[in-house]
């Protein structure tokens, strides 16, 4: 199956002879070999390099077992370089090298050698990557398919609703596409979470007895679109599981599983004070077929789904996203002066650009839309306001200016914001 991800591509693309090491990184089983071996290389092939100037090594094949050693797999290379052009190496599961941090910068070194590799699991996370390449590597992120992704992968694509509904109870991970039953989907999606990423965060810290941090993974699965942060995590532990755990642990808890590209953390600023503040936060999970299989899909309330479908398309499309907070003063009928905080889903940035974005799965009342529109009419700057709409009515922009968008426009891209 051809799933076809040009958002990802077009970086790879762009990062081309750019004399950095281009790491790809992201969750397991979200398509980073497919992106090196198939579509990257297919278009070096369609701009006329030829396969003796593609040098493929996957070091999960166990025919390349020899090639998980520094000089076996530099002499490999050596070997194939024929000419002073250029050539491009292609290394999947980069982790599994030996030394693979030295043989990345002897590489690197070479004038005429691109370097690519993907890399995931324990020994290959987002902060090893920064630390040991600062400077000299260039990571692509990978996250799951995006919904128009998935779309692109359907034979039948008449019943855009089920789609969705199928998308944002399965997820995004391209291996379940190919499966029929979704009774295999399911099954699937827990045995990765149970054996995949929670092992992967078990052996990188060598965590032994894991109940609290099963309990810790169940409980932010169960708040996305909900501010929290470790202390009051650290209450709920408390109250609810009668366990002792000190909120440091419940903090490196949390920072794992950001590691591990799980969740990603969308901290609170003050829109008009223009200013963060750090406490308390809100998490997403980068994959919502992963985060709804660790509840055994019991949670799948649309409203915070469908949240988290939008935050995660933001991030896909190279927004940082941020969760907005408004401060509204009025009188109370003493006269005396209040102060409200009003909520704005997300602020979205992207170099001088921003958007404020709220998520409503609908407004089909004057005081729903009142309450979705609020916090957005207390905003007096001039950047785009929208409300991202559930179901298929028309998008249209409204006598305030503020843009009233249908989640399929959004998600289809029918409508730039």
């Amino acid at each position: 199956m051809n799933i076809h991800r040009p958002i990802y591509l077009q970086k790879l693309i762009d990062r081309r002879h750019n004399g950095m090491i281009k790491i790809i990184t992201g969750m397991r089983r979200s398509g980073k070999s497919y992106l090196l071996f198939n579509l990257f290389a297919d278009y070096l092939k369609g701009e006329g390099v030829d396969n003796q100037h593609i040098i493929a090594i996957d070091l999960e094949n166990i025919y390349n077992e020899h090639l998980r050693e520094p000089l076996e797999v530099l002499q490999h290379i050596d070997s194939q370089v024929k000419d002073s052009k250029e050539y491009y190496v292609l290394i999947d599961e980069v982790q599994l090298l030996n030394r693979f941090e030295e043989v990345l910068n002897t590489l690197q070194k070479r004038p005429n050698i691109d370097v690519y590799v993907t890399g995931s699991n324990a020994r290959f996370l987002s902060k090893d990557v920064i630390t040991t390449f600062r400077g000299r590597g260039d990571e692509v992120r990978v996250h799951p398919l995006s919904f128009c992704e998935y779309i692109s992968a359907q034979a039948d694509i008449s019943f855009m609703e089920r789609h969705l509904n199928d998308y944002m109870r399965l997820g995004g991970l391209p291996q379940t596409i190919a499966m029929q039953r979704e009774e295999q989907k399911r099954d699937y999606l827990q045995h990765l979470f149970e054996n995949t990423y929670l092992l992967d965060i078990k052996e990188r810290y060598d965590i032994r007895n894991d109940d609290d941090l099963v309990e810790l993974i169940d409980i932010v699965a169960s708040s996305i679109g909900s501010l929290t942060n470790p202390t009051k995590i650290t209450n709920t532990f408390k109250s609810v599981k009668q366990s002792n755990i000190a909120r440091d642990t419940v903090k490196n808890y949390i920072d794992y599983m950001q590691d591990a590209f799980l969740i990603e953390k969308a901290i609170r600023y003050d829109i008009k004070g223009r200013k963060y503040i750090d406490s308390p936060a809100k998490y997403y999970f980068d994959d919502l077929g992963l985060r709804n299989a660790r509840l055994n899909f019991r949670q799948t309330e649309p409203t915070h789904l469908m949240e988290n479908l939008i935050y995660n398309e933001l991030r896909l499309r190279g927004y940082s996203v941020d969760v907005g907070q408004v401060n509204v003063f009025t009188k109370n009928e003493e006269g005396k002066t209040e102060r409200r905080q009003l909520e704005v889903d997300f602020v979205c940035n992207q170099g001088d650009r921003r958007l404020y974005i709220q998520s409503a799965l609908n407004i089909d009342s004057e005081d729903k839309q009142n309450q979705e529109l609020a916090s957005l009419k207390k905003i007096d700057d001039n950047f785009q306001k929208v409300v991202i709409v559930g179901g298929m009515q028309p998008t249209y922009r409204n006598n305030d200016g503020i843009l009233i968008l249908n989640i399929f426009d959004f998600l289809l891209n029918k409508v730039t914001v």
